[in-house]
């Protein structure tokens, strides 16, 4: 299942369930860490050295053919070698155990947190490592968007999986012998049906109909390429660039690559043709070995590990036994506490797994997932203002740990808007993880909300009408249309209300005027008194006993059995609301207010008990 769909491709045209039981304590596994890759095998030293200098070499070919791309992903890389099919299944996903379904010679599997490849040590070939070539392909695909076409994104996994790398150059695109021989011997795919094909058709999992499937992406992806470079078009990027803008992939074909009749007419006599070009690339990929560090792994570490990748597999009662076994070798097995966390996390008990991650927490404090995990689990629980100061600490101590990590600064932002505070910071945390990880439309939306919470809704707007334009999907789309619906109405809302309060204090102030004038007074403006400074408070109740000595105002909230007296040295600078219904005509804070049930933000007076100063009114009906 060699996963999912960017920005290379743009660039290539430059140039029944199994148990998972305890691994076998005859096993030494061993961990070896190169500068960008992970290797965890049950194999000796010299074969996870010598994977491990491929990965590092593939990654060497794309930074060279491609020195302005991104090839660095910012999560984790760790590369399951294992030895043979029976190790292989044990962790495959379930989807793939039945009978009749295509056999894997390789697994990735990707997410925000961590990247996992599975891949097997005895896999035979002219290309011993294609499958690591094909899955760190994805790897590199991996940041594309989902209107990427799974037969391109197969297509070009295939195309760079038969690459050879030498001292001094790398031979790219090989033919596929295997893929021919099956094309020659079976009917293609009418390539409507390739073009439409997805992650939940039978042409993608069938043991006959995937090896096709993979088959013809790569025949299809080797010949529109080689005749692209020959000559000198760009009907791939022209066709990338029409899914961008949701063209459905049939139309899209037939725009950018002609009559598809023709072009299956073509592609039949292309894989019966006797000589296959390929590219070759001047490159030195030498690897620095000499920082390679290996350690071995005790059985509750390796089986840990293992857990986690069942885990994120989808694999989840698997992932449970194995987690219960490592428990009772290994109470303080941080990777368990994790896994666990993420278990019940995915099943939906959040306290359960805030507590996971709260003793992994403690179990190291150097684990950024577990200080992550904590944070967001405390958030997404409802923490009370109790356990903000924790929270903020290991958002703080993850991204700390690890600079890379988006979904700690989206978070950060998150935690700070929700309590109203550092506002700029919040807004600087969201930015930094949409640079980060560019694709990911919830972090602009993050972005957008502090912006809405800072008074710069029209800010706002614009972040996410530039957010629509790189939406990857339907599902992306109408979030994004929603948030930017809202953000429009809050922006032009907002706008009315401060021309409102300002033709308000407008006159206030020309009412007073005239009095002090006719009185032979002179008019001075009132005095703001400062905002306190602090952490922001929300609370729901009835508002009652409000009092107005323009334009300060006072009252009180009612709520739990709790009173809490509410100050404004000038009611114009409070920001008003309505949730659930649209007030009829102007509000008048001094005779509106009473007997609302409301729900207000506002920070502790400390010099006064039970006061405060009241920012936000957000009236219920």
């Amino acid at each position: 299942m060699r996963t999912r769909p960017l920005l290379l491709l743009l660039l290539l045209l430059w140039f029944p369930s199994l148990s998972a039981p305890a691994r076998d304590k005859s096993e030494n596994w061993i961990e070896l860490r190169s500068q960008h890759f992970s290797v965890i095998t049950p194999a000796n030293e010299k074969t996870a050295r010598r994977i491990a200098d491929q990965f590092e070499r593939m990654r060497a070919v794309f930074h060279v053919a491609f020195p302005n791309v991104p090839i660095d992903n910012v999560a984790p890389i760790v590369v399951f070698a294992v030895k043979d099919d029976k190790d292989f299944r044990a962790l495959e996903p379930e989807a793939y155990l039945a009978k009749g379904q295509l056999k894997l010679g390789g697994l990735f599997l990707r997410s925000p947190e961590k990247n996992y490849i599975l891949m097997r040590i005895d896999a035979e070939g002219d290309h011993p490592y294609s499958v690591v070539y094909h899955e760190y392909t994805h790897l590199l695909l991996g940041r594309a968007a989902e209107w990427f076409p799974l037969w391109l994104n197969e297509g070009l996994a295939e195309f760079y999986q038969n690459t050879d790398i030498h001292e001094n150059d790398v031979a790219l695109g090989q033919a596929s012998i295997e893929n021919i021989e099956l094309l020659r011997q079976n009917r293609l795919l009418p390539l409507p049906t390739l073009f439409t094909v997805d992650a939940n058709s039978p042409y993608y999992h069938e043991e006959n109909k995937g090896s096709i499937f993979y088959a013809e992406s790569w025949a299809l992806t080797h010949y529109i390429y080689i005749t692209d470079a020959k000559q000198k078009s760009q009907r791939l990027l022209d066709y990338v660039t029409l899914l961008s803008q949701k063209v459905d992939p049939v139309t899209a074909a037939t725009r950018a690559f002609g009559d598809l009749k023709q072009l299956q007419s073509n592609l039949d006599a292309y894989v019966h043709q006797g000589n296959f070009p390929f590219f070759k690339l001047a490159a030195t990929t030498a690897v620095d070995s000499s920082t390679f560090k290996v350690q071995p792994l005790t059985a509750p570490q390796a089986d840990a590990l293992r857990a986690d990748f069942l885990a994120f597999n989808q694999r989840t009662s698997d992932a449970r036994a194995l987690l219960d076994h490592v428990l009772q070798e290994d109470p303080n097995n941080v990777q368990a506490h994790e896994t666990m966390g993420y278990l019940s996390f995915k099943s939906g008990n959040l306290a359960e797994a805030r507590t996971w991650f709260e003793q992994a927490v403690k179990l190291d404090s150097q684990s950024y997932l577990s200080h992550y995990y904590f944070a967001a689990m405390s958030m997404s629980a409802g923490a009370d203002d109790a356990n903000a100061e924790q929270i903020e600490s290991s958002l703080r101590t993850a991204i700390k740990l690890n600079p890379s990590f988006a979904p700690a600064y989206q978070s950060l932002a998150t935690f700070e808007g929700m309590h109203h505070r550092n506002l700029d910071e919040a807004y600087k945390m969201a930015l930094t993880a949409a640079q980060i990880d560019p694709g990911n439309v919830s972090y602009r939306v993050t972005a957008a909300n502090v912006l809405m919470e800072s008074d710069h809704a029209p800010d706002a707007v614009i972040v996410l009408r530039n957010a629509l334009k790189v939406a990857k999907s339907p599902a992306e789309e109408s979030m994004l249309q929603d948030a930017l619906s809202h953000a429009e109405q809050y922006a032009s809302s907002r706008e009315q209300e401060k021309q409102h309060n300002a033709r308000v204090e407008a006159e206030w102030n020309a009412t007073q005027a005239s009095a002090s004038a006719a009185a032979g007074m002179s008019a001075e403006p009132p005095r703001d008194e400062p905002p306190p400074k602090g952490p922001h408070h929300f609370l729901l109740g009835k508002l009652q006993g409000v009092q107005c000595h323009a334009p300060s105002i006072d009252m009180t909230l009612t709520a739990n059995g709790k009173t809490l007296e509410l100050h404004n040295p000038n009611y114009f600078k409070i920001e008003f609301s309505a949730f659930g219904f649209t007030p009829k005509g102007d509000l008048n804070p001094c005779e509106d207010l009473e007997g609302s049930t409301a729900k207000v933000d506002y920070v502790d007076l400390p010099a006064k008990p039970a006061s405060a100063y009241v920012f936000a009114i957000e009236i219920h009906k």
